[in-house]
């Protein structure tokens, strides 16, 4: 089979296209022949070596993927030939890869590979922040950092889905087309979010902040905040890791949630099937559709990443492995 390896920890560049065995076999996995593959920047952090998880090199990365069921254990509640999508934690990069069936879900018909593949991490995360760490409640206001990315438009997508009013901070017009159709109420520029927003809310601020970026914004986006709100921290595409001073939240009493999914996952093994369950209505109906940005052949997986690092990306990045 091919796979990108990352091979040293020099960044994209690092990644190179091998043939090489298929693993053996597992017989309590799922193995996939894997269609697509999404990319994520976790992806791109292990290229640097920057990522909590280290390991081994060389390694094939990718969290993210879509495919068929090629064998799967009699009592996984899979069959050969099924659509799945799936999160494999890393080695998705490959044209076959085996999968625990805990965290293999079954792909609604309406869905392609494209769309399939782009489905786990972020849309189970963003359900993980916004159900069980914000509590998020019909009609409140909640402002989106990274809003054209893939942890961008999934929460913009479920905002829409759960009935509240979602602000979409973005840094280019062509961003904020994506945002738009993603499901953005309203849009404002990255650059004087905070003066925006508290014009679109009378002053009165936002009650939670989804914030995979940190960085500059970070304090910003407190001070956005109506008193009682709450701020998702879920990631740090910027580079940067903001610090609290404690005292904003004391004098507010909002708070700074940590979202941390693969964390709660590996403790609540059960609970990414139940996700899934809770949103496949939401994906039967059309909902949720991850939207789908670049696709590059696997041959193209060392620029798809550069891409991703250098922010020149809009919805989400795809590897095609197979033909459909």
């Amino acid at each position: 089979m091919r796979a990108a390896w990352i091979t040293s920890l020099d960044g994209p560049e690092s990644v190179t296209i091998r043939e090489t065995a298929e693993p053996a076999a597992d017989p309590a996995a799922v193995r996939i022949d894997v269609a697509a593959a999404g990319l994520t920047f976790p992806d791109v952090l292990l290229t640097r070596g920057e990522y909590q998880y280290k390991p081994e090199l060389p390694f094939v990365p990718g969290a993210e993927v879509a495919g068929v069921v090629r064998t799967a254990p009699a009592d996984s509640g899979f069959v050969p030939g099924q659509r799945v999508a799936a999160f494999p934690s890393f080695g998705g990069f490959a044209e076959v890869v085996d999968v625990t069936p805990g965290m293999v879900f079954a792909l609604p018909d309406r869905l392609s590979f494209a769309e399939g593949c782009a489905l786990p991490m972020n849309y189970l995360t963003m359900h993980f922040a916004l159900t069980r760490r914000a509590s998020l409640r019909p009609g409140e206001t909640v402002l989106v950092h990274g809003a054209a990315g893939g942890i961008g438009t999934a929460a913009l997508q479920l905002l829409r889905a759960y009935g509240a009013r979602s602000i979409a901070v973005v840094s280019s017009a062509e961003k904020a087309a994506v945002a738009k159709a993603a499901g953005a109420d309203d849009v404002v520029t990255a650059d004087g979010f905070r003066e925006q927003v508290a014009a679109l809310s009378g002053g009165a601020g936002v009650d939670m902040v989804v914030d995979p970026v940190g960085g500059e914004r970070f304090t910003d986006s407190l001070r956005s905040l109506a008193p009682g709100g709450r701020l998702l921290v879920i990631g740090f595409a910027s580079g940067e890791i903001p610090q609290v001073r404690v005292n904003r939240l004391l004098l507010n009493n909002i708070d700074v949630v940590g979202v941390a999914w693969g964390a709660y996952v590996s403790k609540q093994p059960q609970y990414p099937r139940e996700q899934w369950l809770e949103l496949l209505p939401l994906l039967e109906a059309g909902q949720l559709i991850p939207p789908v940005g670049t696709v590059y052949p696997l041959t193209d997986a060392p620029l798809a990443l550069a891409d991703m690092a250098e922010r020149r990306t809009m919805g989400r990045s795809v590897l095609r492995l197979a033909d459909w």
